[in-house]
């Protein structure tokens, strides 16, 4: 099939990829523009932007869809589907409706569960047991349209965002590919959501990323691994003011004011119970392991961190 391919992170790339493998012809890439970041402030392509480039495929990155030479542009592409994954930016109905089959979203929730920009993320914060892969046909709604295929992902006690991300990334490529087979075969069946179970997953901000340990230890470990690799959850120690990142926790038994280092082991008590830091992360170094990040930072017990 001729396809318009629209994302921009890594979440995207598997599924670009598994188009390609599988036969179908792009015709574009829709990608966010590249953005400044770093120390230099240097301009950085999108994960998309760059294996579409090393691919040889053509790469569009307009700062929006809703001027009509920007739409008219898409329309000219001439696509049989549009393929969609955290491209990041609206798209109108005119851009909805001009592949010959409308355009399909790959979407990391368990759909109505997690409409919006965080979905993986807010589960695991949030203690779920299980996700999805979801393809949507996309509407004007917020993921708001119907869901062609699901395919169920559980989510172990101690998974991270970061480990379900690539799950569900995959799984998702696979799903899409298998999407496009039935809309060739005249198959693809979607069904609407239903009006009950909907929740919605805001964008991670920075003020929520810190740990409050008066919350009960099963609350901090989720919080933790909802946030990890990144932005990651952190936590300061006295006056030093540096933010330490927690990548990894356990549920540990012990009980204190929360907040106090109450062993060598780093088990940090939280309101109820508490939680074992497992790995961790000082700004400018590697993920450590507590007990080589304790060679370089002390936190004896009975310290406070907050």
């Amino acid at each position: 099939m001729r396809i318009v391919f629209m994302g921009t992170p890594d979440f995207a790339v598997p599924a670009l990829v598994a188009l390609l493998a599988a036969g179908h012809r792009i015709a574009a890439v829709y990608t966010r523009a590249p953005q400044r970041a770093g120390r230099g402030m240097e301009e950085r392509k999108s994960p998309v932007h760059l294996h579409a480039e090393g691919a040889g495929l053509p790469v569009l990155t307009p700062r929006s869809l809703r001027d009509g030479a920007a739409q008219q542009a898409f329309v000219a592409h001439a696509a049989d589907v549009g393929v969609v994954v955290a491209y990041g930016l609206i798209l109108p109905r005119p851009v909805l409706e001009a592949p010959r089959h409308g355009c399909l979203n790959l979407h990391g929730s368990a759909l109505p569960r997690w409409r919006g920009a965080a979905p993986i993320a807010r589960a695991v914060m949030a203690g779920d047991t299980a996700t999805a892969a979801s393809i949507m046909r996309m509407d004007e709604g917020l993921d708001t349209g119907p869901v062609c295929l699901a395919e169920p992902v559980p989510i172990g006690a101690d998974t991270t965002a970061g480990e379900l991300h690539d799950m569900l990334a995959e799984r998702g490529a696979a799903l899409m590919v298998e999407a496009l087979a039935r809309i060739e075969r005249g198959t693809l069946a979607c069904v609407p959501q239903p009006a009950v179970g909907i929740t919605y997953a805001a964008k991670i901000d920075k003020a929520e990323t810190g740990i409050d340990f008066t919350r009960r230890a099963r609350e901090v470990h989720n919080h933790v691994r909802g946030l990890s690799p990144v932005p990651g959850a952190w936590f300061t120690v006295g006056g030093k003011g540096e933010r330490i990142k927690v990548l990894r926790t356990h549920v540990a038994p012990g009980s204190g004011a929360p907040g106090t280092v109450l062993d060598a082991a780093l088990t940090i008590a939280c309101g109820e119970g508490s939680v074992q830091l497992l790995e961790l992360q000082r700004a400018g170094k590697r993920p450590m392991a507590a007990a080589e990040f304790l060679r370089g930072f002390a936190l004896p017990q009975g310290t406070r961190i907050r």
